[in-house]
């Protein structure tokens, strides 16, 4: 604030800093929403959200039907955390590629900040990668859908959020219907793992806490998605090269790939590009609507996923996955609903109650009369 005087005329000039000014000197504007060079800032909210689904659902079939597909490859089960090595290192190159195309490319959010999401990142990626070597891929899925109710509870505990009664009811019912779906295939077709179990478990805890902590630094330092998806998976690069070097675990991967390179690192990029792809429009859903409703779109499409898992890999079948699929859908509906009460009336019971009284009312004086 800047106060001026003068001895011929006595006034005072007050100037306050703009709202960009306040949060930080380099911001332009905190609205700039910019995905794989396309600014949604410029549509509407649901125009946004129609380009962010679609993006998500595309991308991300794509991703999860390549990831099956190179598991699939004889002997490469053992060999989840250089996968992942492979897909940081792509991302990171992706990462850099697209900050050259915009025109800011300082960092805006602190680095200390970045190692803690790349450490999430390196979990939630890593043990999901490497669980696969232990679980089938639609029991794999389906822990990672079970990550809504982690979500708010971190949303609550890390910014402070409250959510009502409709989001409550809409994890309960994601989270019964998943439970439910885990039950199923284990009674068809048993392929648990306790170690697998656990990998996907300590992966659903990190995701919970990434969307939050990616979340409050974006809005906070208005950083990028090219920015946020460059340093987080390059420093996570760097964690699991030295993971994999001190347990000595990179040398028989390295010999792995190479006598299979099409199958491992043809796939990989690949399944790196569309996961990439993916992955910006996920950033761009939760800076503009939230960690809740992209950990809702997310689990949206592992449900459309783990269908075309089913059609293009064989796999036993019960009926029992649709009870569970729709029940997983009926949570999505109820977040949705949460989302947009004022667009969206639906009656109440004691309206419902009313006005069955009502007319019983009505039907009782039409027969006096």
């Amino acid at each position: 604030m800047d106060l001026k005087f003068t001895s011929s005329r006595k006034y005072i000039s007050i100037s306050v800093p703009s709202k960009s000014q306040t949060m930080s000197p380099h911001i332009k504007s905190v609205d700039d929403v910019v995905v794989l060079g396309m600014n949604l800032s410029k549509f509407n909210k649901p125009t946004q959200f129609f380009i962010c689904v679609s993006g998500v659902f595309i991308f991300y079939l794509i991703y999860g039907y390549l990831q099956e597909l190179i598991f699939s490859v004889e002997g490469f089960k053992p060999f989840g955390w250089y996968l992942t090595l492979v897909q940081f290192g792509f991302y990171s190159i992706f990462g850099l590629i697209e900050l050259q195309l915009i025109q800011d490319k300082r960092r805006r959010i602190p680095g200390k900040t970045y190692m803690i999401i790349a450490f999430l990142t390196v979990g939630t990626m890593g043990l999901s990668n490497t669980s696969l070597g232990y679980l089938n891929y639609p029991t794999q899925v389906i822990f990672k859908c079970c990550k809504l109710i982690p979500v708010m509870i971190g949303g609550v505990l890390i910014q402070g959020k409250r959510y009502n009664i409709a989001d409550v009811s809409a994890a309960l019912c994601m989270s019964l219907g998943l439970i439910w779906f885990t039950l199923a295939d284990s009674t068809v077709a048993p392929n648990f793992n306790l170690t697998g179990v656990v990998l996907i478990s300590l992966a659903l805890c990190a995701d919970a806490v990434i969307g939050n902590v990616q979340e409050k630094a974006m809005k906070l330092h208005n950083g990028s998605n090219s920015e946020m998806v460059l340093y987080s998976y390059s420093i996570g690069f760097v964690y699991i090269l030295f993971g994999l070097t001190c347990t000595s675990g990179l040398s028989p991967a390295v010999t792995f790939c190479s006598k299979h390179p099409v199958q491992t690192y043809g796939y990989a990029f690949l399944f790196s590009l569309t996961g990439y792809f993916g992955i910006s429009f996920v950033l761009a859903l939760i800076k503009i609507f939230g960690a809740l409703l992209a950990v809702t779109v997310t689990t949206g499409r592992k449900a459309m996923t783990i269908v075309l898992s089913f059609l293009f890999f064989a796999k036993p079948f019960t009926l029992q996955y649709v009870w569970s699929g729709l029940l997983v859908v009926l949570g999505i509906f109820l977040n949705v609903y949460s989302k947009n009460m004022d667009k969206i009336k639906l009656p109440s019971l004691h309206g419902l109650w009313k006005k069955s009284v009502e007319e019983r009312k009505t039907r009782t004086l039409s027969q006096t009369v």
